[in-house]
């Protein structure tokens, strides 16, 4: 043992702090193993000189000889750590997304480089673990931890700054005017697949690579990394929910959900454990708050079909502004159909007044015969399991019969517009106009997979049925102007 501490003293003075090179730069690699041995050895002959076995007179001086000569060479170690971290931050994520990307453009010189890459961080990440193991092993794993979390939560914080994802508070989100909010949302939208897919994803391998060895070290490293991150890119979707709504707002909240809800079955199985437990909850939190702001996004807009009071009459029973405004609204919406299955899937549809026939038969066809809707659940296992086929058709359906009511809030709001005209034809024309406006956007669209070929019919139907009652009115009152002898001739032409 006397002989392991006096050859790991000279391994240990030779590479000493003051040192400028590194263990493992290409002229200090060859020393690295005999470095990395010493300090087991040394650690050997601490436990070794603690043992009662052993002779007191050497025990006391030789202990704290290798003690001190441990002590070195863990701060050693730790500098070369930081060293590491610091030098190989970038490629030691597997997934990282802001690598630079070679610029080579012969196939083979390119798969070269991209091997050289991958070789050079498996190098920087075997010399990495292998510090790490050598300070665990000696009893120097708080500091060892400590610095591995520093260096690679910067790294991580420095990543998703260079994504272009900035951390946002509630006021400075109500204050944004709606350009600027949506452009945040829509670099959100870009930048929250790539940071939990390829950034944290990475992070949880490198961890993985590094302390294999120990699980608890494991998670409580990658969780200390990621956390504040994640917990930040999973907010915002929630912060943009408690900002003032609009019915215009209602496309980008629901491209919030469908994003996060995308990246539930990664959150749940990468954030796992319980000291992550926080940015789960962050995740489900954020999808109930778009949810709620979803459906009420929907309420309001049939509240604003509602509420339009516009009493100017469309010159020549034109198609009016109300039915383009909310069929261009409800073709956007309808290709939403699976984020807005999956928000309505646990509210059933209760219509406030009694529906016509002509709504019952659309929505028999619209909506595929299966049981009611199961419930969407809040808890990790069921939230992350996808809709079975029967659930999926029903909550499709639930859909369908919701955009069928919205169009006939329309219609219903057309009847009263066209009252507005003093004469009867012009107002029938106007209804023609209109539903034959609706008709042409639901065939246009994925509208017709939602309200059916049926429900298209009796639609076409009814716009004939008011463009024959228009010259009908018409024709008869142009017949009133005619003397008497050629009324007969007239209604031989009408027939």
């Amino acid at each position: 043992m006397e002989e392991n501490i006096a050859a790991a003293e000279e391994v240990v003075n030779q590479w000493g702090l003051k040192v400028d090179a590194s263990l493992f730069s290409d002229s200090g690699r060859a020393d690295s193993k005999r470095f990395l041995r010493a300090t087991a050895d040394l650690h050997r002959s601490m436990l070794f000189f603690t043992a009662p076995s052993a002779d007191p007179a050497a025990r006391s001086a030789s202990l704290l000889r290798a003690h001190s000569l441990l002590s070195a060479a863990m701060r050693r170690l730790e500098s070369e750590l930081h060293l590491l971290l610091s030098a190989h931050g970038q490629r030691l994520n597997p997934f990282d997304p802001l690598r630079p990307a070679s610029n080579i453009s012969d196939v083979d010189d390119a798969t070269e480089s991209l091997t050289q890459v991958e070789n050079a961080s498996d190098v920087a990440t075997a010399d990495i673990r292998a510090v790490a193991e050598s300070m665990i092993s000696a009893g120097y794993g708080v500091e060892c931890v400590r610095v591995y979390k520093t260096m690679r939560k910067s790294f991580v914080d420095e990543s998703v700054r260079r994504l272009g994802f900035e951390r946002l508070t509630q006021s400075q989100i109500q204050k944004f005017e709606w350009d600027a909010l949506e452009s945040k949302i829509r670099d959100w939208l870009a930048t929250a697949p790539v940071a939990f897919r390829a950034l944290f994803t990475g992070e949880r391998l490198l961890c993985d690579r590094v302390f294999a060895g120990s699980d608890s070290i494991r998670e409580s490293c990658f969780a200390d990394v990621t956390r504040d991150a994640a917990a930040r890119f999973l907010a915002f979707p929630e912060l943009v929910a408690r900002s003032k709504r609009s019915p215009e707002k209602l496309f980008l909240i629901l491209d919030l959900h469908n994003a996060v809800a995308e990246l539930w079955p990664d959150i749940e199985s990468m954030f796992r454990f319980e000291s992550t437990a926080a940015i789960r909850k962050q995740a489900v939190n954020s999808l109930l708050r778009l949810t709620e702001v979803a459906r009420s996004s929907l309420a309001d807009f049939e509240a604003a079909i509602q509420r339009d009071a516009s009493r100017s009459l469309i010159t020549g029973g034109d198609v009016h502004p109300l039915t383009r405004y909310v069929m261009n609204y409800l073709v956007f919406l309808a290709n939403y159909q699976q984020t807005l299955a999956d928000i309505f899937a646990d509210l059933a549809f209760e219509p406030p007044s009694p529906l016509p026939e002509s709504f019952f038969d659309a929505a028999e066809v619209a909506t595929p015969p299966s049981s009611s809707p199961s419930s969407a659940s809040t808890t990790s296992s069921e939230s992350s399991r996808p809709l079975s086929s029967s659930s999926s058709a029903a909550a499709s359906g639930s859909i369908s019969v919701r955009i069928a009511w919205l169009v006939l809030v329309l219609i219903c709001k057309l009847d009263i517009k066209a009252e507005l005209y003093r004469e009867v034809a012009l107002s029938y024309l106007f209804l023609a106009n209109n539903i034959q406006f609706i008709v042409r956007k639901v065939k246009e669209s994925k509208l017709r997979l939602l309200l059916g070929d049926l429900w298209v019919a009796r639609h076409e139907a009814k716009a004939r049925h008011h463009a024959a009652s228009c010259e009908r009115l018409a024709w008869s009152k142009v017949a009133a102007t005619v003397p008497a002898d050629k009324s007969a001739e007239l209604d031989a032409r009408e027939a």
